[in-house]
């Protein structure tokens, strides 16, 4: 899974800031400009509307099979919908667990927002985890719950640490166009972005921006 997952422009959705416009909708003009990874995330979402979500945008991602779906927290619907991978916060099932119950072949990907909590993920079983997601660089409206701003010296730190351990990473929190290199250069594998994608007029166009801001900065492992 990790040799097939392009984490580079990794868009994780918002059903607010997408209306009114649909996910999918969104989902696919995002990747025709160019995101190759898409998490699904509604933390207002019942599991019912969650698993109809997620079926929904698998459905437009089909006829790009490159570009991997992942699911947020939600272990159930990752394993409903034979999602490619699922992410997992602190206060989520463990990474282990998450792992017996999906299987060697998903992508399991877990918040990491210190050293302290990097160090508790490189202790995990060899294949447990496969990615972490660095955040928050800065703080933002999408996540408001999220710890201390990494910045980028942080980011930086755990970036290396995490390519060290054989895991990839991703940096996500308060990223747009106009900083999205100097997070690119940090060293970590790819950036996560909402607002910058979700509430853009023209998503295609959002992603474009993005891809081309990042550019010479990030090579696919």
């Amino acid at each position: 899974m990790r040799a097939g997952f392009d984490p580079r422009l990794y868009l994780v959705t918002d059903t607010l800031l997408c209306a009114p416009r649909s996910v999918p909708e969104v989902v696919a003009a995002a990747v025709s400009g160019g995101v190759t990874a898409v998490q699904v995330r509604d933390k207002t979402a019942g599991r019912r509307d969650l698993l109809a979500l997620t079926r929904a945008v698998q459905e437009v991602l089909r006829p790009t099979p490159h570009v991997r779906l992942v699911v947020n927290d939600a272990v159930d619907v990752a394993l409903l919908t034979g999602a490619d991978g699922v992410h997992v916060g602190q206060d989520d099932l463990p990474a282990t667990d998450v792992r017996t119950l999906l299987g060697p072949d998903v992508l399991i990907g877990v918040s990491v927002g210190s050293a302290a909590e990097l160090d508790d993920v490189l202790a995990l079983p060899a294949g447990t985890a496969d990615l972490v997601g660095l955040s928050p660089v800065w703080s933002t409206p999408t996540k408001p719950d999220a710890g201390a701003a990494l910045e980028l010296d942080g980011t930086r730190a755990l970036a290396a640490r995490a390519r060290a351990g054989g895991l990839l990473s991703v940096a996500i929190g308060g990223i747009s166009a106009a900083t999205a290199a100097a997070v690119a250069g940090t060293g970590v594998d790819g950036i996560c972005v909402v607002s910058d994608i979700c509430a853009a007029a023209d998503p295609a166009a959002a992603a474009r921006t993005l891809r081309a801001a990042m550019a010479g900065e990030l090579v696919a492992r």
